[in-house]
């Protein structure tokens, strides 16, 4: 995800090592390849791959979803301050996090199979992590003034300073969020999946109980939520650091370096990162807000069509995990044969990752179908949103395939460093296409909430296609894999070792 130092031989010799720099063999021709599941032969990488990481991002949205499901017991209006400002935080900030780190799903994944040296990996994460804190400054800015925003907007007044005080605390939090992400794609890229899903597992039921605890037993009441995330955030960067210290994999793989801050601010390194970085963002972002627009013109079609949309996005988020998930894994997977300079293997991944998630798809889309006319059940009793809920299902089922095509090819593009397209997609897709057409057909044409998710199909499945179309037939593997040599031989410890030694 970063250029690397380009150091001078003049350079080199003013810079010599206290200690003599230990010959590595590279990194391509470990044996550490098939024994962590990158073998060509094999789908994704290890533990489970896909499975862990789809039960890692189900865990990570139940901690929110549980805080707002929590504070709604205090009344309606601390319900909908925490949904909100939980909104505001995941469109504004948490997309830098989320976005920012599918930098590392291309120089990290490769650097683990094809840099120079082991420690490669780490430099990469330090940089990550340093880059979205700073990064993430004018968004910590935006929400310590976002009630003089909301209120220019025409939100409600009592609304719009709960939400900012909400987020100034949760302000607190958005260093842990970050650090805990990097970390966890740190562990990704070298195939050590499991042990942000074990931190999930402890971290999930003691976030229940902060929030139990600090909104109904402390007079923070609301702003024990805040506080309670806050907690949660650091609580799993703290314990995943931990893990990863005592990990034997971790050991095994020597991908830590020690902190080597001269390489990690390397000018060149630093503009490849935000590179990739930016436009992930720009990926994840995109999308997102896509969907809470759609959730805010739900909004003015009525209390039923409000409550029916809750519903479906409550069940997209967790359906979306899925293809999210298989993402993750692929463009890990796919990032570390390109490492390892083997185009056929990368080929390979790319397309079993976008047949297996056409393949989860397809059985979701017919479970959602046949259960349509009774699944509003499990939300609510009235009878107006179940009625509502069973019209929409069908088309929310309709995008599963096409869902599952834009995570898993987004994924395969991350992993070859083209999340640029990954955002084009979205802006063409949704912007310019699917919100017109959805807004049009709601307000302009009477559809109401089927109209919002017509143009949502619309989007998804442009992106989908036109993501697999690029997979497909779009892409040279030979050259993905030769700018993956050169991004490895600009080396992050490499050329700049003898300054940290």
């Amino acid at each position: 995800m970063r250029g690397r130092l380009c150091l001078t031989p003049a350079d080199e010799r003013q810079f010599q090592p206290t200690k003599p720099i230990p010959k590595e063999k590279p990194v391509a021709n470990r044996t550490l390849l098939p024994r962590y599941g990158l073998h060509p032969s094999s789908v994704f990488a290890t533990d489970n791959g896909h499975r862990t990481v789809i039960l890692s991002y189900i865990l990570q949205n139940s901690i929110q979803t549980i805080s707002i499901f929590i504070a709604g017991y205090l009344g309606s209006n601390e319900l909908s301050v925490a949904a909100f400002s939980l909104m505001l935080a995941f469109v504004t900030g948490w997309c830098v996090a989320l976005g920012g780190t599918t930098a590392l799903d291309t120089l990290g994944s490769q650097a683990f199979t094809g840099g120079k040296h082991s420690a490669d990996l780490s430099v990469h994460f330090q940089r990550c992590v340093l880059l979205l804190w700073i990064l993430f400054v004018p968004v910590g800015i935006l929400w310590t003034k976002s009630s003089s925003i909301l209120l220019y907007l025409g939100q409600d007044d009592n609304l719009s300073y709960d939400t900012e005080r909400y987020l100034r605390i949760l302000l607190y939090g958005a260093p842990g969020y970050i650090a805990f992400e990097s970390l966890k794609k740190y562990l990704q890229c070298q195939g050590i999946m499991a042990l942000s899903t074990i931190v999930l597992c402890i971290v999930s039921p003691v976030n229940v109980l902060l929030n139990i605890a600090l909104i109904h037993y402390t007079p923070l009441r609301l702003w024990g939520s805040a506080v309670a995330l806050t907690i949660t955030y650091w609580l799993s960067f703290g314990l995943l650091t931990l893990f990863t210290i005592y990990s034997p994999v971790h050991h095994r793989n020597k991908t830590w370096g020690g902190i080597r801050l001269r390489a990690v601010f390397e000018f060149q390194s630093c503009v490849l990162f935000l590179k990739l970085a930016l436009p992930g963002i720009l990926m994840v972002g995109t999308e997102w807000a896509a969907f809470e627009i759609v959730a805010l013109a739900a909004g003015r079609l009525g209390h039923v069509s409000l409550a029916a949309q809750s519903v479906i996005m409550t069940t997209d988020q967790i359906l979306n995990t899925i293809p999210f998930g298989i993402g993750v894994a692929a463009s890990i997977r796919v990032g570390n044969l390109i490492g390892s300079k083997d185009a056929p293997g990368a080929k390979l991944a790319g397309h079993m990752s976008a047949y297996m998630s056409v393949i989860a798809g397809s059985i979701v889309m017919v479970v959602l179908i046949c259960a349509k006319d009774v699944y509003g059940y499990i939300f609510s009793d009235e009878e107006e949103v179940i009625r509502l809920v069973s019209q929409v299902m069908p088309l929310v089922a309709s995008f599963q395939i096409a869902d599952g095509l834009a995570g898993s090819c987004g994924g395969v593009l991350r992993g070859q460093g083209r999340q640029h397209l990954g955002a084009l997609f979205n802006i063409i897709a949704y912007y310019i296409l699917a919100l017109p057409i959805g807004i049009s057909l709601a307000f302009r044409h009477g559809l109401g909430l089927q109209g919002l998710w017509i143009g949502q199909v619309v989007a998804l499945f442009l992106v989908g296609l036109g993501e697999y179309f690029v997979v497909w037939l779009g892409t040279d593997w030979e050259k993905q894999v030769q700018k993956g040599v050169e991004r490895n031989n600009r080396g992050t410890i490499g050329q700049g070792y003898a300054t940290f030694e």
